[in-house]
This record gives C-alpha cells, sequence and structure tokens, in this order.
C-alpha cells in the first residue's frame, strides 16, 4: 500500500464527519459564527503541529504566502459552504461543493502546465454530468 494512501483515506473520513458537522452547526447557530468557532478549532490544531515541528515552523517566504492564501482561500470557501448549508440540504450541498477538483485541475491545467489524459478527461466530464444532476 503506499505510503500516502492512510492518509488520503484519514482525511476521507475526517472530511466527511466535517461535512456533518457542519449541518449540525448552522441549524443551531448562523453561518458566520460557525466559521468562527470552525476557525478556533484549526488554530487549536495549529498551535498543537507546532509541537510537532519543535515551534519552529518553516520560513520560505513564497510558501509562508502560499500556505496563508490556502487558508484564505479555505475560509471563504468554508463560509459559503456554511451558508449554503444552512439554506440547502447537506446531502447536495456536500456533494457539489466535492466536486472542488475540477477547480484545482483546471488551474493545474493552465497555470502549472500539467497534462491530462483521456481517462482523466472522461472523470472530469462525468463530474460536469454529477453538478448538472445534483443541481436540480
Amino acid at each position: 500500500m503506499p505510503t500516502w494512501f492512510s492518509a488520503a483515506l484519514l482525511a476521507l473520513f475526517s472530511f466527511g464527519l466535517w461535512g456533518l458537522f457542519t449541518k449540525l452547526a448552522v441549524v443551531h447557530i448562523d453561518s458566520r459564527s460557525a466559521l468562527i468557532y470552525q476557525t478556533l478549532g484549526v488554530a487549536i490544531i495549529g498551535i498543537l503541529m507546532l509541537g510537532f515541528v519543535n515551534f519552529k515552523p518553516a520560513t520560505d517566504v513564497k510558501g509562508l504566502f502560499y500556505a496563508i492564501l490556502t487558508g484564505a482561500a479555505y475560509a471563504i470557501g468554508c463560509l459559503f459552504y456554511f451558508i449554503a448549508a444552512s439554506k440547502g440540504k447537506i446531502i447536495t450541498v456536500v456533494t457539489l461543493t466535492a466536486l472542488y477538483p475540477l477547480i484545482t485541475i483546471l488551474l493545474a491545467y493552465l497555470l502549472l502546465k500539467e497534462g491530462v489524459s483521456l481517462k482523466q478527461g472522461i472523470g472530469i466530464a462525468l463530474a460536469f454530468v454529477a453538478i448538472l444532476l445534483m443541481s436540480s
């Protein structure tokens, strides 16, 4: 089994819980408050991670810049995810937003010049079909 596979499965499970906990949160509090408390949860995990790097996180300027952009994009996405979850069925919201890799694939193709195979292209086309089916 590849070394990344276990981590990917744990991420899959964690993101599944995240989707469920989102709906439970917005049933009881507004979406903006839910984002604030989620951010607190992220901060707690971030502080715990400082122990794993002996309180000396990497400081490469480019890496730091992109990591901060990652956090900003995540926070904005989460805010809109919470809003969508508060107004729609979580089954539909989580399925539709789980197709975010299409954006990453498009950007990687355009900006990083990463290729897409025929098989991957068919998968992308089917994902677009899924968007159409899930949004109706």
